[in-house]
């Protein structure tokens, strides 16, 4: 017989397994009570996705309605949505818009493409709990613009649309990014440095609004978005602590294919799933 797939900690003997949650801090499995209640206090709780995986949408919104139901005063924050989307967002969230012209409008299939009904609960939650939902991400053509050409290559209107203070020199956050460049279908992506500094453009100007809605805001916020913005902290999570000092809390859902090592600082929660 094969040996079973599991996951294991540095320096904890116990075997973990699938439909498993992992506090990585003490090396202990936790049961999702534990995990919401310790969440809940932070003052943002980033939760991730493979954008393609049906389970860790699941996880997603059995999240949000344990934050909700915890969180009198909250906000949620999606990755899949531009800044330039806010209006549109609010419209159908906080207002009368029907979601076919939402849809139309926001024109999903071309902006942001994944199915949309992995999407949907966690947005059918916010209208029916009537909650703020921030569009976080930067425009699209210009992260496309900088992968390609640069930040040089921005002009004055598009600079104004993305943060000023950007931190590009944090080398293991470069190396992450490095190792998914490889994989990447080059095609007009040939050049490592724009593509870095496009990965940056995103996750600087995710961070930007998220800290710009709560600076003179007092709830909690629960932000989705993929793995890769939120692994070892430093692609949302690190830059937004380092616009204010905000507690946080990151949960990855984790695809469990093959016997792995997790290191301790690759989030703070690790929910293992079968797929």
């Amino acid at each position: 017989m094969p040996e079973p797939v599991v996951a294991r900690i540095p320096g904890v003997t116990e075997a973990f397994h699938r439909n498993q949650i992992l506090d990585l801090g003490s090396g202990k499995a936790v049961s999702f009570d534990e995990l919401m209640h310790d969440a809940s206090m932070k003052d943002i709780l980033f939760v991730g996705e493979t954008h393609d995986n049906p389970e860790h949408h699941l996880i997603q919104i059995q999240v949000l309605q344990a934050f909700l139901g915890r969180s009198t005063s909250a906000a949620m924050a999606m990755e899949f949505f531009q800044q330039n989307q806010q209006a549109v967002l609010d419209r159908y969230t906080l207002g009368d818009m029907t979601e076919t012209a939402f849809l139309k409008e926001i024109d999903w299939e071309k902006t942001w493409g994944y199915p949309y009904h992995f999407y949907r609960p966690l947005l059918l939650a916010a209208k029916q709990h009537r909650i703020r939902v921030l569009a976080l991400n930067a425009p699209r053509a210009i992260v496309r613009k900088v992968a390609r050409e640069g930040l040089v290559s921005l002009d004055e209107e598009e600079q104004a649309q993305i943060p000023r203070d950007m931190d590009l020199g944090n080398e293991s956050h470069r190396a992450y990014v490095r190792e998914a460049y490889e994989d990447h279908e080059k095609t007009d992506l040939e050049n490592f440095e724009y593509f870095y500094q496009a990965q940056v453009v995103w996750e600087e100007t995710m961070a930007r609004n998220l800290a710009e809605f709560l600076k003179s805001r007092d709830r909690k916020v629960i932000v989705f978005s993929g793995n890769g913005h939120i692994v070892q902290k430093f692609g949302i999570p690190d830059r937004v602590q380092r616009r204010l000092p905000l507690s946080v809390a990151t949960v990855m859902p984790f695809s469990l294919r093959k016997t792995v090592i997790l290191e301790r600082d690759l989030a703070d929660y690790v929910w293992l799933t079968g797929r």
